[in-house]
């Protein structure tokens, strides 16, 4: 209960602030090509369940537009997805949703990736910030599971928000000493 209420609370929240940039991000989407301004991809959620992740389109044609570029560098693509949040599709924090075609490929989808399937998938989590390979994600995502709190879950956004500020790497550094 308590995370469900902290996810809508913060998705809420996440709205109203961002709510005049993503109007901006809307419009400057359509003057830049005119195409559709969100994008719709088919994820893996708990239980492996399928869903749809919402972000703001930042590809034409196989190639990534000028806004895209800017959208993808700050991560401000990733803001229609507290729709999902809002939706119970995805959580604040937990592991990344990924698509079946990568849950393969990262060799996610036997027992030892079945931890990571018990959790609702996040807009941020701890293999996403702090791993460096599809087997150090896991092992974080798995760590996420057993262990997860509404604490940890805080402190995780708020490493989030370091490296939006600071950039991935610089932030990595002061957050995990790496």
């Amino acid at each position: 209960m308590g995370k469900r209420v902290f996810d809508v609370c913060g998705a809420v929240g996440g709205l109203l602030f961002f709510g005049p940039i993503m109007l901006a991000i809307a419009l400057a989407i359509r003057l830049d090509d005119g195409g559709p301004v969100l994008f719709r991809q088919p994820r893996l959620g708990r239980s492996r369940r399928v869903f749809h992740i919402v972000k703001f389109r930042s590809m034409r044609d196989g190639r990534v537009t000028r806004v895209g570029a800017l959208l993808r560098a700050t991560g401000l693509d990733e803001l229609p997805q507290f729709l999902n949040i809002l939706r119970g599709e995805l959580s604040a924090v937990g592991p990344r949703p990924v698509t079946e075609a990568d849950a393969v490929r990262y060799g996610w989808t036997g027992p030892s990736a079945a931890a990571r399937w018990h959790v609702p998938p996040g807009l941020t989590g701890l293999g996403q910030l702090a791993g460096r390979s599809a087997g150090e994600s896991l092992a974080l995502d798995r760590w996420y599971a057993r262990r997860q709190s509404l604490a940890l879950d805080c402190r995780l956004v708020a490493a989030s928000f370091a490296v939006n500020a600071l950039g991935k790497t610089r932030a990595r550094r002061l957050l995990f000493g790496r």
